[in-house]
């Protein structure tokens, strides 16, 4: 099962250092990978950050095995597509989106396939053993 660390959280949120590429990387390290939030500059680069841009990142940087870019806004989607390198998405209030890799990033309750990613299961509940997948700010407890 891929474990993904939800902005580089492992153990709870953190909004001070979500998405950062320090954080993300010790996330990565760990064996996790890692779904961050992806923002697009009109004239090339990208930044992360869940709500605005915060990080400054090169394109290596994205093209990283183990991260789900999620697009957060429509120039880092289309460019980040273009690149068989970056694995990625979008949505904003979608139940599923298709990941570039093929995985569909579903939202937890609803149906679920052996190709799907557990977004954010509540704590207390069980998820089905033939997903993908689990991302989680606490992701360490799906070790």
């Amino acid at each position: 099962m891929i474990l993904i660390s939800h902005r580089g959280n492992i153990n709870g949120s953190n909004p001070d250092l979500e998405n950062s590429p320090n954080y993300i990387q010790k996330a990565l390290d760990l064996g996790y990978d890692v779904e961050i939030d992806v923002w697009g500059w009109k004239y090339g680069g990208y930044s992360l950050g869940h709500d605005n841009p915060q990080y400054n990142v090169d394109v290596e940087f994205l093209r990283q095995d183990g991260l789900w870019c999620h697009a957060k806004d429509m120039i880092s989607y289309y460019r980040m597509m273009e690149d068989p390198n970056i694995h990625c998405f979008a949505h904003d209030s979608d139940m599923v989106a298709l990941t570039s890799k093929g995985y569909f990033w579903s939202s937890w309750g609803i149906r679920m396939t052996k190709r799907s990613i557990c977004v954010l299961p509540p704590l207390n509940k069980e998820v089905p053993n033939y997903v993908a997948g689990i991302c989680s700010d606490e992701i360490e407890r799906y070790k």
